[in-house]
């Protein structure tokens, strides 16, 4: 294996091994504690989270862990609750304590259906969030979920953004995924909207000569069609 391959390879291997980069959705005994529009979010009851923002609750107040009302229904996936939310005015792009806005939430959750609706509804798919300055689409592409990768791109998220690992979506879609058939359409979807192939990591090391070492044929024949080096 090309000896520049390997920082990245230790890289991947302490992120995969590591509780510290996930999100830190509330408790079960959090959700117990929570009261007005966070314990509404929680569990799904819009008449409720209704009754409360027309008797003037604060839309945006934070629990012990910096989440919204509106991130709590992104963590749960309730979209009618987001819906009521986003009508009454809550701020769809606050991030928790943990730099995630609810859009990464909803990418990490593997909820194309809610990442939509948010991304229709006045979320933005352009925020860095997380402890790496990353996006949702690296998230999305790091995880293999292309159905909320392609909702990332219909919104203009930005294609080719480095995070702090000196990664794109493109490359964390092969360093970090399984070389499965969701990942390979991730990358296909990626350099289908024009991301940048050859963008490297910080060794210099493409996401063509990544996908060649570790055997992923599928991405490597997408990666050379599109003119990787």
């Amino acid at each position: 294996m090309n000896p520049l391959v390997l920082p990245a390879l230790a890289i991947a291997a302490s992120l995969l091994s590591s509780s510290a980069q996930a999100q830190t959705p509330p408790t079960s005994a959090e959700i117990a504690a929570y009261r007005g529009l966070h314990a509404a979010a929680a569990h799904g009851d819009t008449a409720e989270l209704i009754r409360l923002i027309q008797s003037g609750a604060d839309l945006n107040a934070r629990d012990s862990n910096g989440r919204t009302p509106f991130h709590v229904a992104a963590f749960a996936g309730h979209q009618p609750i987001a819906l009521a939310l986003l009508a009454a005015g809550a701020d769809p792009n606050r991030l928790d304590d943990q730099r995630y806005d609810a859009v990464t939430i909803a990418a990490v959750r593997d909820d194309p259906a809610m990442v939509k609706t948010l991304l229709d509804n006045g979320a933005s798919a352009t925020l860095i969030t997380s402890r790496y300055d990353g996006t949702a689409l690296i998230a999305a592409a790091h995880l293999g979920h292309d159905g909320v990768v392609k909702e990332l791109i219909r919104a203009g998220a930005p294609l080719d953004h480095v995070n702090n690992l000196g990664w794109t979506a493109l490359i964390e879609a092969v360093i970090l995924g399984d070389g499965g058939p969701r990942h390979v359409e991730t990358v296909r979807a990626l350099v289908e909207a024009g991301a940048d192939v050859n963008i490297g990591d910080r060794q210099g090391v493409t996401p063509l000569r990544h996908a060649r070492a570790r055997n992923y044929a599928e991405m490597v024949a997408i990666l050379e069609r599109a003119g990787g080096r």
